[in-house]
């Protein structure tokens, strides 16, 4: 079974950064596609940011392409989201998940059914 710990989340004004982290203990790291999916009560989670099993491909929703990065570490067992230039649209509670599959291919990334394993979540709140 794998377990997923987020943490880097809190408080930061517009225009500010934060720098998520996802610790997994369990299975095989380097085999799962990556992803952070983002929720705000009332609505569906929303896809974020993926990555493949070797990080060799990475894929973000619009909203997210020039302000954050997505990053993994199978040395580490750990991914992080990089978030710059953040204002308040981005508050949310932010999640990581790792997919059975590797996102190699350029499909599924983005689709919330795909990702068996999920962290906890940690709030982000942008906030003047």
């Amino acid at each position: 079974q794998v377990q997923l710990v987020e943490s880097g989340g809190g408080f930061v004004e517009p225009g500010g950064s934060l720098r998520l982290s996802c610790a997994a203990s369990g299975g095989v790291f380097s085999n799962y596609g990556l992803g952070w999916f983002r929720q705000v009560p009332g609505k569906d989670r929303e896809f974020v940011a993926a990555i493949s099993y070797n990080g060799g491909k990475i894929f973000y929703n619009d909203f997210a392409k020039g302000r954050f990065t997505i990053a993994r570490d199978n040395a580490k067992n750990t991914q992080s989201l990089h978030m710059n230039n953040l204002n308040h649209e981005d508050t949310a509670v932010y999640y990581c998940a790792a997919s059975l599959r590797s996102f190699y291919s350029g499909q599924y990334y983005n689709t919330e059914n795909e990702y068996r394993y999920w962290g906890q979540g940690t709030q982000v709140t942008i906030s003047s």
